[in-house]
């Protein structure tokens, strides 16, 4: 070391560490979308590709938009999530892939009793379109026939475009070569939604490629964005068991150290539980009953639109998070979903009362409730209810608060990794959590909470291999699901009609 004489000066870690805030409710929504519709260039190529979106308007743009939500699952969710209820961010992933899931029509006749043909939905203009006129010739010496066709132009005889209800619009430009046909045969490319099943949902890995499909991208969500993702989507797949499963083991980990929420339905059919009284028969038989499944029944309808219930109350979630800094602290039951009828799936309306509400609640399943004040969300239990009473995993607003706390105790401290272990580590971790906790008390977010660095759960062979262990005391505030008021006629008030005449 080189002589010194005089004042110097240092520095050292700063010994309180300010947390790392998560995103409480990030949706991440798998699905299908009308990406032959949307206006970016790159839109077509998006296919089980994670987007991070923040607005109606980006949404639609790279995704397209159709309220046919029976084919377009991520529609539903765009609509209720920006239009309804008004929150962002979510990260939004199509399954839908236009170089799998297609139909080819080829040489389709169309009659031409006008300027324009209304070719419906889904099809695809930009690529593979082809407008044609067929002749059947014959060959004297031979039975066969071959056609005679003459192909088209696009922009001399003819221009395509959609509407505003994505409909394809093939028209007839004046002047043209087919301004005085009677018949035109069309040759295209059609998205077909329906080739998508439950397994593109489920996605995997592929072993070649290496490449990430459906469920298995919620892994990419945090090296890509930096964001935890807070609850996990599938509306209109998620009623399938096969694809509830994977969601629920998705939401007890990932990247090997989150978790979070799966968001999931009973089917509303003839084949699930068209009735109130069948659902939690159907959810114990197909095993919906994880502390990280919130179970929603039946579906709400807004005017013409259906949804599942899992989408407007994840839109729920977020808007209450909202107004609680971002904190999942308070419970979404018996704040207003937007819709004005509960169906289900065969299009019957489902009136339920209070006391046939609270039996699906008993059964840890959430439904809406026209009661006090309009339509609300109804229901405070997770899946796991009633098979495990324990308060952190079978209240929806503690579960949520204990995963989020653990997913930002991971995000503060991650930068403590491989330091060396010493007092003032040590130190670090305890002060500065005890200080967050303490500040979460303060407002009410928690009731109380502490770290411990304790010796009974640090064993010196732990220590030598580098392993510490911090308890983590908390007390989320468990809903106020019962509200009793206790009367008693009490004769003592009689005194005053005694008090009146003296």
């Amino acid at each position: 070391m080189a002589y010194r004489h005089g004042v110097y000066t240092n520095e050292v870690p700063t010994s309180i560490i300010p947390p790392v805030e998560t995103a409480a409710g990030l949706p991440v929504i798998v699905g299908t979308a009308p990406i032959h519709l949307a206006s970016s260039d790159e839109a077509m190529q998006n296919v089980n590709k994670p987007q991070l979106i923040y607005s109606y308007n980006e949404a639609v743009s790279l995704f397209g938009f159709l309220r046919d939500w029976k084919k377009y699952t991520l529609c539903e969710f765009i609509y209720s999530q920006f239009a309804l209820f008004g929150v962002a961010p979510c990260v939004l992933i199509n399954v839908l892939d236009p170089a799998q899931h297609k139909q080819k029509i080829t040489d389709r006749e169309y009659d031409i009793t006008g300027s324009e043909i209304n070719l419906g939905t889904d099809i695809i203009i930009s690529t593979g379109f082809e407008a044609a006129d067929i002749i059947e010739t014959s060959d004297e010496e031979s039975e066969e026939s071959d056609p005679e066709r003459t192909a088209y132009t696009e922009n001399e005889d003819y221009s395509l475009g959609y509407d505003s209800d994505g409909n394809a619009i093939f028209t007839v430009i004046e002047g043209g070569a087919l301004a005085n046909k009677a018949k035109v045969f069309l040759s295209y490319t059609k998205l077909d939604p329906s080739q998508v099943d439950a397994y593109d949902i489920i996605g995997g890995v592929d072993a070649r490629t290496e490449e990430y499909t459906g469920f298995e991208l919620v892994n990419r969500v945090f090296p890509k964005f930096r964001l935890v993702p807070g609850l996990l989507g599938a509306p209109g797949w998620s009623e399938k068991p096969e694809v509830a499963a994977v969601m629920r083991a998705k939401a007890d980990s990932i990247n090997g150290v989150f978790t979070c929420e799966a968001v999931v339905d009973i089917p509303s059919d003839s084949d699930g539980a068209d009735r109130y009284s069948e659902a939690p028969e159907w959810k114990n038989r197909n095993n919906y009953m994880a502390e990280r499944q919130i179970v929603c029944w039946p579906q709400v309808k807004l005017g013409d639109d259906v949804f599942h219930m899992s989408t407007q109350l994840i839109g729920l979630m977020n808007k209450t998070d909202g107004n609680n800094e971002d904190i999942p602290y308070e419970s979404p039951s018996n704040k207003s979903l937007q819709m004005n009828a509960c169906i289900n799936a065969l299009g019957r309306e489902v009136d339920l009362g209070l006391d046939q509400a609270n039996y699906l609640n008993g059964e840890g399943i959430v439904t809406a409730l026209n009661w006090i004040g309009g339509w609300k969300a109804w229901g405070n239990r997770t899946g796991v209810y009633p098979s495990n009473t324990d308060a952190k995993d079978a209240f929806i607003p503690i579960r949520r608060m204990f995963d989020w706390i653990r997913n930002e105790f991971i995000l503060t401290f991650w930068q403590k990794v491989d330091k060396p272990i010493t007092p003032r580590l040590i130190k670090t971790i305890v002060n500065s959590y005890n200080i967050r906790l303490n500040g979460l008390a303060a407002r009410e977010f928690i009731l109380g909470g502490r770290v411990e660095f304790q010796r009974t759960e640090n064993a010196v062979t732990d220590l030598l291999n580098g392993i510490l262990r911090f308890h983590i005391y908390i007390t989320p505030p468990p809903p106020a699901e019962q509200i009793w008021g206790i009367f008693e006629f009490d004769p003592a008030y009689f005194e005053v009609l005694f008090d009146a005449v003296k």
